[in-house]
């Protein structure tokens, strides 16, 4: 399972299918030329689902919050869970609400200038343009204006701890050394690159929220995007890059959260997914993506130089040709001595070669990833492929194993991960204290 937001978002499925246009009966429509849609620029003729300090929350402003999360999901859900998800996601509208009202009464502005460019890099990491992008929102039913104003509350927020909370928080150099210590001593052992959800709980509504935690744990083991439920549910800073916590070891966390963590396994999110964990002022739900040891050797990471064979299949290739042709490619580079041959090898058996000098194992898929990492200098894998793709083979021409050396511990990024740990729990505290102060009016 992969959560590197990677961006701001996972990389989506294909978006549901557009509703077929539909005529009405007895009302011609030839004659106008284009319309405007008053809900877009009007939001008071939206029906209010709840006011925050005077602010407007409306049903349409959730629908299209929701669109979100299901469109990350590639158009996944339980229509059974949607009416829980809605309260999930009028609560996140809220505290976004609330951040933003924060930021202007400390004169924080956000240039839209910022928040576009926030939204092209959004769209970049879906792989579209703004405009391919904008189209893909508004089938999945949801639109720029929202994921606009979502932008616009985390780059507040951000500047909000930034200017309010980061002054007053303070980490010793000599805290630093002390972890660069441990890290140090800690060499060998395993170290875990781990995703968070956090939800705040009160002891009133504990079992509220640890019933939401076990139903988002439910959609994500069942296929549903981690990244996506992350970045608009949790509530710790992490949110805005899906939750991504990056490499820590069990002694960084928590100790209910290091008891799970450690029992993880990644890969599948029936496995790598945990079950919701109480913690101090809520409950996190962690999920592990990658497992390595500290400043140790990580044979994930070597540089592979490859030539992959490839003999592509006629469309009308019976399966018993297919299996044939599987033998003689296998027999044929097998016994071919090295990449040296691979080429010649090619040519008799009408196939083609591609090249690749700088691809890391564990970018390649986990089958191929545990074959190629038995494979000494020059061997190559059996055949695989299938009737519409074609057969092929990959040739270990070579194998850089500087790459997987780990770094030592850095001072700066040590400094910044205990910084952030902090700043992160002030901030959970502060949006706290807004939200009992806070107005709400719910209809």
């Amino acid at each position: 399972m992969s959560i590197g937001l990677a961006g701001l978002f996972a990389v989506p499925a294909a978006a549901p299918a557009q509703l077929a246009d539909a005529p009405v009966a007895g009302i011609d429509f030839s004659d106008l030329a284009e319309i405007s849609v008053l809900a877009e620029s009007d939001p008071m003729l939206r029906k209010a689902q709840a006011i925050v300090n005077g602010d407007v929350i409306t049903d349409t402003d959730i629908d299209q919050r929701l669109a979100l999360v299901s469109a990350a999901n590639g158009g996944r859900g339980d229509e059974a869970e949607r009416p829980r998800l809605r309260l999930q996601v009028r609560r996140s509208l809220i505290d976004e609400k609330l951040q933003v009202q924060e930021a202007a009464s400390n004169d924080i502005r956000i240039a839209d200038a910022e928040i576009e460019g926030a939204y092209s890099r959004v769209a970049q990491n879906f792989k579209r343009t703004p405009p391919e992008f904008e189209k893909y929102l508004r089938d999945a039913g949801s639109s720029p204006m929202s994921i606009k104003a979502q932008i616009k509350g985390e780059l507040a927020w951000s500047r909000v701890l930034r200017r309010k909370v980061e002054p007053m928080v303070n980490v010793g150099d000599d805290e630093v050394q002390l972890l660069i210590d441990r890290l140090n001593a800690a060499k060998g052992k395993d170290e875990f690159h781990v995703g968070e959800i956090f939800l705040s709980a009160t002891p009133e509504s504990a079992p509220q929220v640890m019933a939401d935690a076990t139903r988002i744990v439910q959609q994500v083991r069942a296929g549903a995007s981690f990244v996506a439920y992350a970045r608009q549910f949790s509530e710790a800073s992490t949110a805005g890059v899906g939750g991504d916590l990056g490499w820590v070891r069990a002694e960084q966390l928590n100790d209910n959260v290091a008891a799970v963590v450690t029992t993880l396994a990644p890969g599948n999110p029936a496995t790598a997914v945990s079950d919701p964990i109480s913690v101090p002022g809520g409950v996190a739900i962690m999920a592990l993506l990658e497992k390595r040891q500290v400043l140790a050797a990580d044979p994930n990471e070597a540089l592979l130089s490859l030539k992959q064979i490839s003999l592509p299949l006629a469309a009308t290739t019976s399966q018993d040709d297919a299996r044939a042709l599987v033998t003689k490619l296998q027999t044929a580079t097998q016994a071919m001595g090295g990449c040296g041959r691979a080429d010649e090898v090619a040519r008799g058996l009408g196939a083609e070669v591609a090249t690749n000098d700088a691809i890391k194992l564990k970018d390649l898929p986990e089958a191929l990833r545990e074959i190629m990492g038995n494979l000494s200098i020059g061997q190559a894998t059996p055949p695989f492929g299938s009737l519409q793709e074609g057969l092929r083979v990959l040739v270990l021409c070579g194998r850089d194993d500087s790459a997987v050396q780990a770094a030592a511990p850095n001072f700066d990024q040590i400094y910044a991960q205990l910084n952030e740990e902090r700043v992160n729990m002030r901030a959970r505290r502060y949006l706290r204290d807004l939200r009992r102060d806070a107005i709400v009016d719910y209809r």
